[in-house]
């Protein structure tokens, strides 16, 4: 699978600024989205190649908007790494029983 388009969640505008300019200066196509129901709507909507997605965030967190993705028949295939300052090992393996 060639990765192509990539979608950055995150509610911090310096985060999503940051990271959508290194993966534009790599060639990427980028979508942001600032909450984690943005998030599953655009990503039902555009179909991106792969998922950068924030934990801690107002509303639906980042492993409920990953829990979401992963189990929508619609996103399900859509890949989701999670970016965040959870260290935890716990938080980890939390990751990745939503689907991370």
């Amino acid at each position: 699978m060639s990765i192509k388009k990539i979608m950055v969640v995150d509610d911090s505008a310096t985060e999503r600024f940051f990271l959508s300019g290194l993966l534009t200066k790599q060639g990427y196509q980028v979508i942001a989205a600032e909450s984690g129901e943005e998030a599953v709507t655009k990503a039902k909507q555009e179909k991106p190649d792969l998922i950068l997605m924030d934990v801690v965030m107002p509303g639906l967190n980042g492993f409920q908007a990953t829990r979401a993705i992963t189990k929508d028949e619609e996103t399900k295939n859509i890949p989701v790494i999670m970016c965040t300052t959870k260290g935890q090992e716990t938080d980890k393996v939390w990751g990745m029983r939503q689907g991370a």
